[in-house]
């Protein structure tokens, strides 16, 4: 009989643990902006890009009163230790945020202004950072 080794990522029970946090922390960023006056489009809108190529996910999608399509990725830790939740959103996630914000995109006729927002929750504190990335150089068509 062979025993299973850990591969140091958790088992189910630390993986449905880690979604139910997530699902409360987006939940919390919602209520946030539902507060600023914002309307929820879409919540967790994810786009596959291939069998051997990782997609990408947007957390939230709202509107502002002016029109603006706001793309947000929402991130939480316990503290602001090892750069907090901001700091999490690495490059790599914004281009994936990125790549789904296009797909989202493709069924308009008329493309709205647009902003990739983050609202970092660190415990008790909400941070909503407006235009906190921007789209790379190529453009929305890149």
């Amino acid at each position: 009989m062979f025993k299973k080794l850990s591969s140091g990522w958790g088992g189910g029970a630390d993986r449905e643990a880690a979604r139910r946090r997530g699902v409360e922390a987006e939940q919390r960023a919602l209520d946030h902006l539902r507060r600023q006056g914002l309307s929820l489009v879409a919540r967790n809108y994810r786009v596959a890009r291939g069998p051997s190529a990782r997609g990408g996910e947007v957390d939230l999608i709202l509107r502002e009163r002016d029109g603006t399509l706001l793309f947000v990725e929402v991130r939480a830790r316990e503290d602001g230790d090892h750069g907090g939740a901001a700091a999490s959103v690495t490059r790599g996630k914004q281009q994936r945020v990125i790549f789904a914000a296009r797909c989202f995109l493709q069924s308009m006729a008329d493309l709205p202004p647009c902003r990739f927002d983050v609202v970092a929750i660190e415990g008790d504190r909400i941070e909503w950072l407006r235009a906190a990335f921007d789209v790379p150089d190529e453009g929305w068509t890149g």
